[in-house]
């Protein structure tokens, strides 16, 4: 993955975000767009109509999340640590749009753990997703279900050591059409990630 420098005269973009849309999406790169090799991060508030038909909590999105990786807050704290000591070696000053995004990520990262190396947490970082990505339940009726990339960033935010399971419905309700033992097999992966990180 390639990551443009952070510097003030173009690294971070910031698009469309008011503080009644709980989506929001960072792009790195020139232009206002994501160009190949960009970041785009989402994290998707459950409950909350986006626009007209657009709703997170049946899964419901526009046309800007059709084919975008979406990452988790603990991803992106990472990115851009990497990218911020970067920048300081070639002497070049953050922009204001990125320090204010490293300063939420790092916030509210709950899968971090100082004394790890940074490869050791991108990989259990990536391994979770991986996970969580290809978590697959067969229904009664013979159908297969899957999370959806913004519920697997949403989880990868919103989930404690202890969520149960009906709390994290109640953050994610698009979960409500799992049963509560597959739910609590996806807590469950979550869990034993963190508890590898922060141990």
């Amino acid at each position: 993955m390639e990551i443009d420098s952070p510097a003030s005269s173009g690294g971070l973009q910031e698009q469309e975000a008011s503080s009644t849309d709980p989506t929001v999406q960072t792009s790195t790169g020139p232009g206002t767009g994501a160009a190949p090799g960009s970041i785009t991060t989402a994290a998707a508030a459950p409950s909350v109509t986006v626009g007209g038909s657009e709703n997170a909590a049946e899964l419901k999105f526009g046309p800007d999340f059709e084919d975008i990786h979406i990452l988790s807050n603990a991803q992106v704290a990472v990115i851009l640590q990497v990218s911020a000591k970067s920048a300081v070696n070639r002497d070049e000053e953050l922009n204001d749009v990125y320090r204010r995004t490293q300063k939420y990520v790092e916030r509210f990262n709950t899968m971090t753990n100082p004394e790890k190396e940074h490869q050791e947490l991108v990989d259990e970082l990536d391994n979770l997703q991986d996970a969580l990505t290809t978590f697959r339940k067969e229904t009664e009726d013979g159908r297969e279900m899957e999370l959806h990339g913004s519920e697997v960033a949403a989880l990868m935010n919103l989930v404690a050591t202890d969520t149960m399971v009906e709390e994290a419905v109640a953050l994610i309700p698009s979960l409500s059409r799992f049963p509560e033992a597959a739910i609590d097999e996806i807590l469950d992966l979550i869990r034993s990630t963190m508890i590898r990180i922060v141990s």
